[in-house]
């Protein structure tokens, strides 16, 4: 085991999450520093691809990012999720955020402007101050006492419009910026306007930026609630064809569809559809800073494999230079040739296309270089990186996996998050086999009387049917005979191999609630029993 998880938890009882957390942490953090910042600072990967790394990168709280082009309802999903006004927000039809605004924690509530911000080494924004005054005017921190930010953070980003002027106007690299927060959040939000689906350019440009981070993107296609059930589908299928036109992976996106704001429905029709969808990206947001340690090893393993390539082409790229004349015509003609150059490598070092970073920025990038200045390669460098990828990577995510057991569930809680999680307005609540469960009567015998004159046709012997005879009714329900074995077996409360009139009632019932499209439960729930079978139920202990 690493001397760093001894020296952390020696000579000290575990108090639980929060050390388990800096144990991780602490554990990611020395890795970097020792194993993979000394190869990016041989071969300049700073320069190319991302600044270096800080504490406070393994140390903050998950972030989500929210993306999308102009009143699409970003800050109105923020301002859902918080309930509460938050300091700089603007909500209207007409493009109103223009700044990147962090959502953070604080005892009290107000706004840090930018340039305060990213000298903060508590924050992890430090390494924005290269984008210049332009980007630091329009970024700005709010915090406030919100109980939904004490586990996670939200960046909510400018609107996106369309056309080259915005793009010129903006005074930074737009999308660069998107990218930085895009390597560090634990989730990306794309939002969607049902009603206005055409991806811009820049909003194009900005998806692209999100290379490499694939699993991270969720897509939200909110205000559904304005169009019908048939628009809805026609909707739905040009957003799925619009995406896969930029955004080049096979697997399918997550698409949640909903009407995210504390208003009425303008459309009621899809209502169950909504509720539920919006449980999926809840219980997505809420399993955040569970799986915040996993996301932070996960990004510094992707980190590691780009810098060893970045070294290999590099390295390429120096021993390849003449030492006396026809530096610049060598350096044309690698530039060039760096598609080549790719292929080569990956057939030397074993190495898969996707590990490389794009050949057209990264030519754009070598023409301000000098190639001679570059260092040849260091193999103890490449070494520590893959004994690190090799061994000390499996040993961590070891560790992760035991505190993840031993430590209490973390879920974000608070604001919206509390609204759907108990009470009658949870997700499922009295439907299904949750149906009648805070009813006196037994929920069967509304239609039992039905049920009844199945059963008699059905040639009882003593009150009961026979497995053979149940089975002739059961089956014609169509359902597959793994799903009429476990209703077979909840109904039959009294293990007989038959069925009495109550027991095949509660065999129809169960059937209906399948073919409803609801799940069955693995044990009868005490409301689903039928009347004459609970006297042989033991009795709880009410003093417990």
């Amino acid at each position: 085991m690493f001397s760093w998880m001894g020296r952390q938890a020696g000579g000290r009882e575990r108090s639980g999450g929060m050390d388990a957390v800096q144990t991780v942490t602490g554990g990611l953090r020395s890795l970097y520093q020792r194993k993979v910042l000394p190869l990016e600072e041989a071969y300049r990967f700073h320069e190319f691809h991302s600044p270096a790394l800080e504490d406070a990168d393994f140390e903050n709280k998950p972030m989500i990012m929210l993306v999308g082009q102009y009143s699409t309802g970003k800050t109105t999903f923020i301002r859902y999720l918080l309930e509460q006004d938050f300091p700089g927000m603007r909500i209207g039809p007409e493009p109103t955020t223009d700044s990147f605004i962090a959502v953070m924690y604080g005892e009290t509530e107000g706004s840090t402007p930018g340039n305060a911000l990213v000298v903060d080494p508590k924050k992890p924004f430090r390494k924005l101050s290269r984008f210049g005054n332009a980007f630091l005017n329009r970024f700005m921190c709010s915090q406030l006492p919100n109980q939904v930010l004490k586990s996670i953070s939200i960046i909510d980003s400018p609107g996106i419009l369309s056309g080259e002027k915005q793009r010129i106007s903006r005074g930074y690299d737009f999308c660069q910026v998107l990218q930085w927060f895009a390597e560090r959040v634990d989730r990306i939000i794309l939002l969607f306007d049902a009603h206005k689906l055409d991806i811009s350019d820049e909003f194009s440009e900005a998806i692209k930026a999100f290379r490499g981070q694939d699993d991270k993107i969720r897509v939200v296609l909110n205000k559904a609630d304005q169009v019908d059930t048939q628009q809805l589908m026609r909707v739905y299928g040009a957003l799925m064809w619009s995406l896969g036109k930029v955004i080049n992976t096979p697997e399918v996106l997550r698409v949640y569809i909903g009407s995210f704001w504390a208003q009425p429905l303008q459309n009621t029709d899809n209502r169950r559809l909504f509720e539920a969808e919006a449980q999926d990206l809840f219980r997505d947001i809420q399993s955040l800073p569970q799986k915040a340690a996993v996301r932070k090893l996960n990004d510094l393993i992707k980190r590691a494999r780009l810098a060893k390539v970045h070294a290999y082409i590099i390295s390429y790229l120096k021993k390849e230079m003449p030492n006396m004349f026809g530096k610049e015509n060598k350096k044309r003609e690698l530039i060039y040739r760096l598609p080549e150059i790719y292929v080569q490598l990956q057939r030397e070092y074993q190495i898969s296309a996707g590990d490389f970073p794009e050949v057209k920025a990264m030519q754009e990038q070598l023409e301000n270089y000098d190639f001679t200045k570059f260092h040849s390669l260091k193999p103890k460098l490449i070494e520590a990186v893959d004994n690190m990828l090799t061994n000390k990577i499996s040993s961590l995510m070891g560790l992760i996996s035991q505190e993840e057991m031993n430590m209490p569930t973390q879920m974000v809680q608070g604001g919206a998050f509390d609204g759907t999680t108990e009470g009658p307005f949870n997700q499922g609540y009295g439907e299904g086999a949750k149906e009648g469960a805070d009813e006196e009567e037994w929920v069967v015998a509304k239609d039992k009387p039905v049920y009844d004159e199945l059963f008699y046709t059905l040639s009882p012997i003593n009150g009961k049917i026979s497995g053979v005879n149940a089975k002739k009714e059961m089956v014609t329900s169509k359902l597959p005979n793994s799903v009429l074995g476990k209703i077979w077996k909840l109904a039959d409360c009294d293990c007989d191999g038959m069925l009495d009139e109550e027991e095949f009632a509660l065999a129809k019932h169960l059937i209906k609630i399948k073919l409803d499209g609801y799940e069955l439960p693995n044990s009868l729930p005490p409301h689903l029993v039928p009347p004459s079978h609970r006297k042989s139920l033991p009795k709880a202990d009410k003093g417990e």
